[in-house]
């Protein structure tokens, strides 16, 4: 039997075809329909122009497009000879700022995606307001990012070199106050603990200390089995680099280095999405990949028992949150406001040159690649990370996503597995 099923509230829109057999799913087609071609839009602009046009492939990850972007510029400014060094302080606010996307888009899948889909899934309503808790949080957050980068979405204060803005201490101070008020909300509503608390708990017994929403989750996760499934390959990639993020990739307990020439894209039947892989084989991109190659002790201890489970999956997601805003505290409280917001003469530039950017997106890792001749640019490529989970894969091999929903009972439950991973279908056919 053959179920086709629309899935929405994805930021896009996708398709999947169940496949069932003896009462479960034995197979998922993932088809995307829509496409805008902004790679193409591209080709014959200035390369600034890519600061401007690439932060709009998403309203939700713009911020990381726009980082991927200005990287792009700048190795392949470097790579055509010029001496480019950014201050700590551009590396810094450029840190913050995406830290800040993070901590927002996580927070809305959480409560707008994860939670309520969960208590329909389950039949556990709890009454909860959770759109309004997700405002909440999120409207804090970007306003400390909005001091750094003066708007969101879509802002394009990033600028090869470093960044357009030059923060004073009162800028600071109001972004540490509402770092802090984001913090006092994530106790309150969301842990049930303060998080210095929560970030001191190693060992899988101190998960039963936590409330709130999340201990909610987690206890309606365990009560439900959802331990034991939405199993993949158990293998991770991760190509950024940040003071919480190390690139690589982890097989079982081993993790190895990456490069990302051995990147390849890939074309999908019914579907305008590309796929990728690297060196011939599928990886899981996104939090818990981050969590894996970084050796996060309590995502290790959960993988150890369950894998790349469903709950595993949700925790490493979250628990990035409780990271993150540890992480934004101590990068405001060391931020250099003496050093240069940038440290490119305005009149530098090169005339042809290849590049590549890559940061951590909230999904997982986004390379930019561009190549310049003769001032314009003659070709852009973007890999999102949901190409990296959402490919049908081969004949061989199942795609991550694909390989998480065998074996689930419903389309129903398949759905929430497919939703873990944060599906954006907007960055899958820019």
């Amino acid at each position: 039997m053959i179920v086709k099923k629309l899935i929405e509230k994805i930021e896009g829109e996708a398709t999947l075809d169940f496949s069932f057999a003896n009462n479960s799913i034995d197979d998922v087609t993932i088809q995307f329909s829509m496409y805008r071609g902004i790679e193409e839009i591209l080709v014959g602009k200035s390369p600034y122009d890519a600061l401007v046009i690439t932060p709009r492939v998403c309203g939700i990850c713009n911020h990381a497009h726009l980082l991927a972007a200005v990287g792009a510029l700048e190795d392949g400014y470097t790579n055509a000879g010029m001496d480019l060094k950014l201050s700590s302080k551009a590396l810094a606010i450029r840190e913050f700022t995406l830290s800040c996307e993070l901590i927002q888009n996580h927070m809305k899948w959480f409560y707008l995606t994860i939670l309520p889909q969960l208590e329909s899934l389950l039949k556990e309503q709890s009454g909860e307001n959770h759109a309004l808790k997700a405002s909440y949080l999120s409207s804090t957050i970007t306003k400390a990012l909005a001091i750094f980068a003066g708007q969101w979405p879509h802002s394009s204060y990033a600028v090869p070199g470093g960044v357009t803005c030059d923060p004073t201490y009162v800028d600071v101070m109001q972004a540490q106050s509402l770092i802090e008020e984001a913090i006092r909300f994530v106790e309150q509503m969301l842990l049930g603990v303060s998080l210095e608390h929560y970030l001191s708990m190693k060992k899988l017994s101190d998960l039963h200390e936590i409330g709130g929403d999340f201990g909610r989750v987690l206890h309606l996760m365990g009560m439900h089995e959802m331990a034991e499934m939405g199993y993949s390959h158990d293998r991770f990639i991760v190509f950024g680099e940040s003071r919480l993020f190390s690139a690589g990739k982890s097989l079982a307990t081993t993790v190895s280095k990456v490069d990302a020439r051995y990147v390849e894209e890939t074309r999908q039947e019914g579907s305008v999405a590309k796929g990728v892989r690297y060196k011939q084989k599928l990886y899981e991109t996104g939090p818990l990949a981050r969590a894996m190659v970084a050796k996060e002790p309590m995502v290790k201890e959960l993988h150890k028992r369950y894998k790349d489970s469903l709950l595993t999956r949700v925790f490493a997601r979250v628990h990035e949150v409780a990271l993150l805003l540890k992480s934004s505290q101590e990068i405001l409280a060391n931020l250099s406001l003496d050093e240069p917001s940038c440290t490119l003469e305005k009149r530098a530039h090169a005339h042809s040159f290849k590049g590549v950017g890559i940061v951590e997106a909230a999904r997982g890792s986004l390379i930019h690649k561009i190549e310049v001749k003769e001032g314009v640019i003659a070709h852009y490529e973007i890999i999102v990370p949901t190409q990296w989970n959402l490919s049908n894969g081969t004949k061989e091999e199942k795609g991550v996503a694909t390989q998480a929903m065998i074996g689930a009972h419903t389309t129903q439950e398949a759905s929430f597995i497919f939703r873990s991973f944060d599906v954006c279908s907007v960055c899958t056919t820019q």
